[in-house]
């Protein structure tokens, strides 16, 4: 009695079902979805209604097992059915627009022609940065108190001459993009000597070589033999001072003792080498403030 009971019901749910006519409003709007969906759904229901004659032959049906698939069933398309609608909404639906842009045209300076007057500066006014500007005038000042021993630029092979294989750095800068130096020197008496150089490349990647190598050599026992400390206004990774830990002695020679300050800022590396030649206590904060004003200029 259960399997005669359950063909009509299925077949009142054909009996129900749509008119190709487009009244539904479910089917209709998904033009090229909603067939497809439909005939997902009677094929899974088919093959739920298969199962259940061949449970029916082999073997007397439970109470609630039929009733049980066509909720499955019913369940399955339900949510063919929602999904379908759902494409079929968001297909007709008009896209959202923009909004509009705060700023329809930029501001530039209206063009003119060259004269006596053009340089590269205003050519490139749009673009033009402080550090491509006279990389001197980028460098402190020596302190009130001390004598100034001279500043300007550095060429290569002078700038080289401070490594220990000047031919080695020279080809090395030429690699990396140097592409100029500019220093500045002063003294206090005949004991404390200082000098501030700006090593400027072509790109960053260069200036993030030099900086980085030379501050992986201040921890070695030889030099300043611990980690630096850290620059107020910058990442550790990007600037840090140095003092000796102890002064370096030579026979026949007065003790001396040094500090060193590395940091970058762009595509300039700033150095700051303070040299004490009576070894005295040199603080970390002095060479701090120098690093932090020199900073300030870049």
């Amino acid at each position: 009695m259960e399997h005669e009971q359950t063909i009509p019901e299925l077949r009142k749910a054909d009996e129900s079902a749509p008119e190709p006519d487009g009244s539904d409003p479910i089917a209709a709007p998904a033009a090229g979805t909603a067939p497809v969906a439909a005939e997902a759904a009677v094929a899974a229901v088919a093959a739920v209604a298969a199962v259940a004659d061949t449970a029916d032959g082999a073997a007397p049906p439970r109470g609630r097992g039929r009733t049980t698939l066509l909720i499955a069933a019913a369940a399955v398309l339900g949510v063919l059915a929602g999904t379908v609608a759902g494409y079929a909404v968001q297909y007709h639906r008009d896209p959202t627009p923009l909004p509009p842009l705060a700023q329809r045209t930029l501001v530039a300076p209206k063009a003119l022609a060259p004269d006596d007057s053009t340089t590269n500066k205003t050519i490139n006014a749009n673009r033009w940065h402080k550090n491509d500007d006279d990389l001197g005038k980028l460098l402190i000042e020596a302190p009130d108190g001390t004598k100034p021993e001279g500043k300007g630029y550095d060429s290569l092979d002078v700038f080289a001459a401070d490594f220990e294989k000047p031919d080695l750095a020279v080809s090395e800068f030429a690699s990396e993009g140097l592409r100029r130096v500019a220093s500045t020197h002063w003294s206090r008496g005949d004991r404390v000597f200082v000098q501030v150089q700006l090593v400027q490349f072509t790109d960053y990647a260069g200036a993030e070589n030099y900086q980085k190598n030379q501050a992986s050599f201040m921890p070695l026992k030889e030099n300043a033999g611990y980690a630096g400390v850290a620059i107020p206004g910058i990442s550790w990774d990007l600037g840090r001072v140095w003092v000796d830990s102890k002064a370096r002695e030579q026979p026949g020679y007065e003790p001396t003792r040094g500090a060193t300050a590395i940091a970058r800022r762009g595509d300039i590396v700033m150095t700051i080498y303070y040299h004490d030649n009576r070894g005295g206590k040199i603080a970390e904060s002095d060479i701090v403030r120098l690093a932090e004003r020199q900073l300030e200029r870049l």
